[in-house]
């Protein structure tokens, strides 16, 4: 039985979608003013794992994301690289796309853009103003959270002691301090902005999720998502105004927040200026390392980025990796023995831990304690494959072939492929392994076993590594 931490309720409770076997789920995206950060695809690999767990378990799962592209920040970004807001804002999403593909993200099923949704937000402003949950102020719209008696339900804040925190003076236009915008006026003619009966302007920041999700999953859907810097003031936000607006009850009926990521204690952030861009990153780690490094943490928990934190998490990952590989040199061997006394349960150990995984993967998506279960995993098979007693029978094979089976496809949940790749092959490691390879060689050559010594040199050009034997030495580089 699945169970999902509800942010709404602060308790886990058993998912049941509100149709059954189809999971609608929106989950917040970009501003596009920059390129992205590990604190943005942190929250993208979570949910693209929690999307790619609720497949395999048979939900037919409509996901929806949005980007922010146009603000004050975009506009002020716009300026200082010499751009057009609006060729500013896709320079960015384009990036976050490739980003995301980088990292093996499973694409959305749309990706929202707000200025797409200038009608659609307009006419939801419109509603609210009609029902009397919003005002117009010298051209500006807001919400007016006293009208809205549960305000406050999903943060656990009161109303009355938030407001009594609050200056009165921050907005000489609003009712009340709290307030938030609607669409808000744009007075200079000579930035972008869109006509409305209030003013010519764009839409409030919270406004854009709640018109996008309800467009495209309707008034009441099963999963909202996002980090949990998000959960007030812009998630309070998003239910006040839909449930307002619509009259349905709940907005989303799962509200799930992954923990940020942090640098040397404080939130990585563009305006901290405490961040690595994602593609900075992925120059140094391959996808599969910044994956596994974000998955050996609980989606709901912080992380603590370093690079030594990351290397460290590498360690571990390699591990699993070479029992893949392992796994997958001795499926290739052809010599069967025929005795089958000798007998292995290691079929039996590895199924009874694929269960161990799913019950870790039920318990909220459990990430950290299913990567300790696959490691288990990865011992009792490394014992087995690497015994240099070891007899491969008929029986001993096809249990191999259902055990790489298995590995492959909890791997697959995670995203992860267990292959090197080109963000792997530039460290010292991987570096010295294919200097030791070639050093074998360089001692078959010299024992004129020019057999072995090309078979070296064919095997490593299968793997994407070209071996030159040239006046200076032995020389190689890497192909794919």
């Amino acid at each position: 039985m699945l169970k999902v931490y509800n942010t709404l309720t602060r308790k886990k409770e058993e998912f049941k979608p509100i149709e059954d076997k189809k999971v609608r789920m929106y989950v917040c995206g970009l501003t596009v003013q920059n390129y992205s950060h590990l604190g943005h695809v942190r929250g993208a690999i979570n949910y693209d794992v929690i999307k790619r767990y609720l497949e395999f378990k048979g939900y037919d799962v409509t996901y929806i994301s949005n980007f922010t592209d146009i603000n004050e920040k975009i506009i002020a970004r716009a300026e200082l690289e010499e751009m057009k807001p609006m060729a500013l804002a896709y320079k960015y999403e384009q990036a976050f796309l490739e980003d995301l593909e980088a990292l093996n993200i499973k694409k959305a099923d749309h990706y929202c853009k707000a200025t797409d949704n200038i009608d659609q937000i307009q006419k939801m402003v419109q509603i609210l103003i009609d029902k009397g949950y919003a005002y117009v102020a010298d051209g500006n719209v807001y919400f007016s959270v006293e009208e809205f008696e549960d305000y406050g339900k999903l943060s656990g804040r009161d109303l009355e002691q938030m407001i009594a925190g609050t200056r009165k003076k921050i907005e000489s236009d609003k009712k009340n301090p709290l307030d938030f915008a609607l669409w808000k006026n744009v007075k200079d003619p000579e930035v972008i902005a869109w006509d409305s009966p209030w003013g010519r302007g764009w839409p409030g920041w919270h406004i854009e999720c709640s018109a996008m999700s309800i467009k495209k999953l309707g008034s009441s859907f099963d999963i909202h998502g996002g980090g949990t810097d998000l959960i007030f003031p812009h998630h309070e936000n998003e239910i006040a105004q839909s449930e307002a607006y619509s009259g349905v009850k709940p907005f989303a009926k799962y509200w799930m927040h992954n923990g940020t990521v942090n640098m040397s204690g404080d939130k990585m952030s563009k305006s901290l200026g405490n961040f690595y861009t994602t593609r900075k990153l992925l120059e140094k780690y391959s996808a599969d390392q910044l994956r596994y490094f974000i998955l050996t943490k609980h989606y709901r928990s912080p992380i603590e980025y370093s690079d030594e934190e990351v290397e460290n998490s590498n360690k571990s990952l390699e591990k699993l990796v070479n029992t893949k590989n392992s796994l997958k040199n001795i499926l290739k061997q052809s010599s069967i023995d025929k005795d089958k006394k000798q007998t292995y349960q290691l079929l039996e150990f590895i199924k009874g831990k694929e269960e161990e995984f799913f019950t870790a993967m039920d318990d909220d998506f459990n990430t950290a304690q299913a990567i300790g279960i696959l490691h288990e995993m990865a011992t009792e098979i490394n014992k087995v494959v690497n015994n240099s007693r070891l007899k491969l029978n008929s029986k001993l094979l096809e249990d191999l072939k259902e055990i790489y089976k298995v590995f492959n496809e909890l791997f697959e949940i995670f995203g992860l492929t267990l292959e090197p790749s080109s963000g792997s092959l530039s460290s010292d490691r991987y570096n010295e392994l294919i200097e030791y390879i070639l050093e074998l060689r360089k001692e078959a050559r010299a024992n004129e076993n020019w057999e072995l010594a090309d078979k070296i040199r064919d095997d490593l050009h299968k793997m994407g590594i070209k071996v030159h034997d040239t006046p200076r030495g032995t020389e190689w580089e890497i192909i794919n």
